[in-house]
């Protein structure tokens, strides 16, 4: 046995990076083989009893958070954003004509970027061109990203009216000189606002997304932090590590290194944030998803029905994930497709008449395979091989080189093999990524830089 010590020592040795499997094959292995003609035939190929979920990106802010990984741009000015709304009508239309018409919506999901960027009429425009063109199932759940900074009575009325159902405040913490060294300064009293915006129009399920590894950022911050977002009554927690990728986003570089929390500091962030977050009553969800019990995706991890996706762990079970706007992907039966990241490109493409898809990566038989024990894994943090197996009608031979790799994370404690039982311990739950990454055959064909495991 291994004392929760020498397991938190184990995995800060093994601190390497691995991706996050918000998908696999991950996206560093997307190609120009998968383009908008590839999209549109797989498109057409969908059946009738296809659930669909949609994503929209909006690629703007007001101003650039530096600690923020998204593809995203500043801008104070509005027309920008007015013209890029008009190309997603465009896409919606292009994307609509290739469908047979017959699936259903069952989830949307507008992210950012800060979609709140919208003006009220313009999100309901949207919102129309949609219902228009997609068949929008009664109960299907409708979520928007919110930057509680723009959040406004007019804009709250507007999600309202178009259905929205739940709302994402990106909050990340709660403390000034934390604010200030990332770029986002936001007093309590304008998230209590927005809070109590959302739920007067009726749209009472809150997520909050919070951060730990920020600059300036202690353990006491964190639990502070669990308590301000319980008691503003946020449904649903995600707690992220902060990426420190400078070489990809240049805008990280403006945030001082040397107040950055190292590893062991992180992990103790991270512990004290889930024992305070499991003490207040949330269900872990994951990896980093802190729900309340009565909560739908709590009630997913029990039935065994959960998944994940590029948004992170969801109920979401359609099997067709559409990705509007640039830099978008989309998760269809036959693989992904990501849209180009340049809004120059994507108009150009739209212009044309072709879907804005700039790589992807077509999935074959062992693509699929792997996908689903990476996705177990990182939802349960167990799987029984020699069953999933047996299910799949597979030979357990072909995963003997993904176990010998376990073999010396096991000699540390970081996971169990037993009679064909992959188990990664509760108390080292953050090598869960260590584990999918043995399973992971790209890996060792092209390495790429990813986020650190802790």
């Amino acid at each position: 046995m291994h004392d929760r010590e020498t397991l938190q020592q184990s995995l800060l040795k093994r601190n390497k990076q691995v991706p996050r499997y918000t998908s696999y094959p991950t996206a560093p292995h997307f190609s120009e083989a998968v383009n908008g003609e590839s999209v549109a035939a797989w498109l057409q190929e969908l059946d009738d009893s296809c659930d669909l979920s949609l994503y929209f990106h909006v690629p703007f802010c007001r101003k650039m958070c530096w600690y923020c990984g998204c593809n995203t741009k500043a801008t104070k000015r509005y027309s920008p954003v007015d013209q890029y709304l008009e190309y997603l009508l465009k896409e919606i239309d292009l994307a609509a004509d290739k469908l047979s018409g017959g699936q259903t919506v069952k989830h949307i999901h507008f992210g950012g970027g800060s979609p709140s960027m919208l003006k009220p009429m313009d999100f309901e425009r949207l919102m129309a061109a949609v219902r228009s063109r997609f068949s929008v199932a009664k109960d299907a759940e409708i979520a928007i990203e919110l930057d509680p900074r723009e959040v406004s009575e007019a804009k709250v009325a507007a999600y309202a009216m178009a259905g929205v159902t739940r709302a994402s405040l990106g909050v990340q913490d709660f403390h000034e000189d934390v604010q200030v060294a990332i770029n986002r300064r936001q007093p309590f009293h304008v998230i209590y606002d927005a809070v109590n915006l959302l739920k007067a129009y009726g749209i009472k399920s809150i997520n909050m997304d919070l951060l730990y590894g920020l600059p300036h950022q202690t353990a006491e911050y964190l639990r502070e932090n669990v308590d301000f977002a319980s008691a503003l009554g946020a449904d649903r927690i995600s707690l992220f590590g902060y990426a420190h990728v400078p070489w990809m986003k240049k805008h990280m570089r403006l945030i001082e290194e040397s107040a950055l929390p190292d590893g062991p500091a992180r992990l103790k962030q991270f512990g004290v944030a889930k024992h305070h977050l499991e003490r207040r009553g949330y269900v872990a969800v994951g990896l980093d998803h802190f729900v309340l019990p009565r909560d739908p995706m709590a009630k997913a991890l029990e039935a065994g029905t959960l998944k994940r996706n590029f948004q992170g762990y969801t109920t979401d079970a359609a099997s067709a994930l559409i990705g509007f706007g640039a830099s978008a992907i989309s998760s269809l039966p036959q693989g992904y497709a990501q849209n180009t990241p340049a809004t120059r490109s994507y108009f150009e493409a739209l212009d044309a008449g072709r879907l804005p898809s700039a790589k992807g990566k077509a999935l074959s038989g062992d693509d699929k395979i792997r996908r689903s024990i990476i996705e177990h894994l990182m939802c349960y943090f167990e799987l029984d091989l020699i069953r999933f197996c047996k299910e799949h009608d597979l030979d357990i031979g072909q995963f003997d080189e993904a176990i010998e790799q376990l073999q010396g994370l096991k000699m540390e404690g970081l996971v169990t093999l037993s009679e064909g039982m992959i188990r990664i311990p509760r108390e080292a739950q953050q090598a869960v990524r260590l584990v999918c990454a043995a399973f992971d055959t790209y890996l060792t064909i092209s390495p790429a830089r990813h986020a650190q495991v802790a």
